[in-house]
């Protein structure tokens, strides 16, 4: 880990040092950092919160950090579009160290991208009404990677699922939604033709598995967007569990897996 970022995490403590404000989540020589910030934001009036969690690779800050947002005023496609903005940004930016410049940035130009969206607060109300079920699928392998990935995108936005798709030794979709979506989700998995065969025909999904689907509980982490995670080591693929808040879901259906 460079120095630069361990004394990047020093000043972030400083500066955001109220209550919950700032936790150092993981550090290691092999994945890096992995902070989260509780910020608010203000416009017209309202104060918006915001909970941004900083993945920093041991190679910081030569390359930019991933980022996820979320936030219990903000609908999931709100909380991807930041998120797509905020990483465009960080993309941007000269080889330095940028978390606190990124979240002033944010902090500034928060109501102009806000009205980028096609979504409005409001249209949290009635998707948070319905009981919200989290379910985790196992895939064996996937040969048309970049095919697939974008078929998996498609479908979680079109049934507003929320999630993770997590790329390594293991595949795993994580979702969230409604039970009918991740029912409709699960039945298109099974009978589109979503990848290609050894001989490179078009196939459909033979080798999934459907670990569990359970109703999620109101004190758990709800997951605002969609997301694609490289993950290079089993305990990055915990850690990943463990920050959403699901370490007990890891616990019971991935070392199985392995």
């Amino acid at each position: 880990m460079s120095q630069e970022a361990s004394d990047e995490m020093s000043v972030l403590s400083a500066i955001y040092c109220g209550l919950d404000e700032f936790e150092l989540l993981e550090e290691s020589a092999d994945a890096g950092l992995v902070c989260r910030i509780q910020t608010l934001i203000e416009r017209n009036n309202e104060k918006t919160p915001l909970s941004l969690v900083f993945h920093i690779s041991p190679d910081y800050p030569n390359n930019p950090p991933d980022i996820s947002i979320s936030s219990s005023h903000l609908s999931r496609k709100q909380c991807h579009e930041l998120r797509h903005s905020l990483l465009d940004k960080a993309r941007s930016l000269p080889a330095e160290p940028m978390v606190h410049g990124l979240i002033v940035w944010l902090q500034e130009n928060f109501s102009d991208l806000i009205k980028t969206t096609s979504c409005h607060s409001a249209e949290i109300i009635p998707e948070m009404k319905e009981e919200i079920w989290t379910a985790l699928l196992h895939l064996d392998h996937m040969r048309s990677k970049a095919k697939y990935i974008r078929l998996i995108e498609k479908w979680t936005s079109d049934l507003c699922l929320t999630g993770r798709l997590f790329m390594g030794k293991l595949i795993l979709i994580l979702l969230q939604g409604t039970k009918e979506n991740i029912k409709e989700y699960i039945h298109l998995q099974k009978t589109v033709k979503v990848d290609v065969d050894s001989s490179g025909k078009r196939c459909k999904e033979k080798m999934m598995s459907v670990l569990c689907e359970i109703p999620q509980t109101e004190e758990k982490i709800i997951m605002s967007t969609f997301e694609v995670k490289d993950i290079l080591s089993l305990d990055d693929l915990k850690m990943e569990f463990n920050l959403l808040g699901l370490t007990e879901l890891y616990n019971q259906f991935v070392p199985s897996l392995i």
